[in-house]
C-alpha cells in the first residue's frame, strides 16, 4: 500500500484509478442496457489509414472496442509500474517516476497488442464479417446504439435464419429521419459495412419474429 501511495508510482495509481473507473462505468452501463465501450466506438472519428490511425490498428490486433483497448493499455501500464517500482526499491531506491513510466509504457504497448488478439480468439466478435451482408439486406434489426442518423454509424442487433444473433454497424438512410434506440429498422443496403436503415414499415412489425423477417 506504501508503494501505491508513493510519489514515485503516482502516475501507476492514477491508471490504476482510472480503470477502475472505467470498469465501474462500464458496468452501470450495461445494468441500464448500454454499452459504453460501443458509444465510444461511435464517437470516435472514421480512420483514415493516417499515422495513429496506423499505430491504433497495429495496436488493435484483435479488433476489441476502444474502450477495451483502452483498458488493457492502463492496466499493462500500471502493472508494469509497480513492478519495476518494486524491483528497483528492493535492489536500491524507487526510480523517478517519469522515469519508471516510460518503459512501462512501452512495454504495455506489445502486451496489449497480445492480450487484444487473444480476447478475440476467446470472445466471439461481431459476425458480419463472416457472413456475406447481402444476407442482412431486406432484414429487420433492432437499434441498440444510437439514435441512427447520417452521422456516425450506430448498432442494430438482428437474428440471421439460423437462430444467431448478430450487431452490425447502420446508419440512417440519406432522406430518412433519426432513429431513436429500440426502434425496429429496416436494413435496405449497405455502402462499406456499413449499413443503411430505414424505420420498419408497421406492416413487417407485426411479424412474430421480426429481427429475422426477409422483405418479400
Amino acid at each position: 500500500m506504501d508503494l501505491f501511495l508513493a510519489p514515485q508510482a503516482a502516475p501507476f495509481a492514477v491508471a490504476s484509478i482510472i480503470l477502475v473507473t472505467i470498469t465501474v462505468l462500464e458496468m452501470g452501463c450495461l445494468l441500464i442496457g448500454v454499452s459504453l465501450s460501443e458509444l465510444v466506438d461511435k464517437a470516435m472519428p472514421e480512420g483514415q489509414g493516417g499515422g495513429l490511425s496506423g499505430l491504433m490498428s497495429w495496436v488493435n490486433r484483435g479488433g476489441v472496442p476502444v474502450l477495451v483497448l483502452v483498458m488493457l493499455l492502463l492496466g499493462f501500464f500500471a502493472v508494469n509500474g509497480f513492478v519495476l517500482q518494486a524491483v528497483a526499491r528492493a535492489v536500491f531506491m524507487p526510480l523517478p517516476a517519469v522515469l519508471a513510466s516510460i518503459p512501462a509504457f512501452v512495454v504495455a504497448v506489445p502486451q496489449a497488442r497480445w492480450a487484444t488478439g487473444l480476447i478475440s480468439r476467446i470472445i466471439p466478435r461481431d459476425e458480419t464479417y463472416v457472413i456475406d451482408p447481402a444476407d442482412f439486406v431486406g432484414r429487420l434489426a433492432e437499434v441498440t446504439v444510437g439514435p441512427l442518423d447520417q452521422g456516425l454509424p450506430g448498432r442494430v442487433r438482428i437474428k440471421d435464419r439460423h437462430g444467431n444473433w448478430h450487431t452490425l454497424r447502420a446508419r440512417a438512410a440519406a432522406d430518412a429521419a433519426a432513429i431513436p434506440i429500440g426502434a425496429e429498422v429496416l436494413l435496405v443496403d449497405t455502402v462499406s459495412n456499413v449499413f443503411i436503415a430505414i424505420a420498419a414499415p408497421s406492416d413487417l412489425t407485426a411479424e412474430p419474429n421480426p429481427t429475422s423477417t426477409e422483405l418479400p
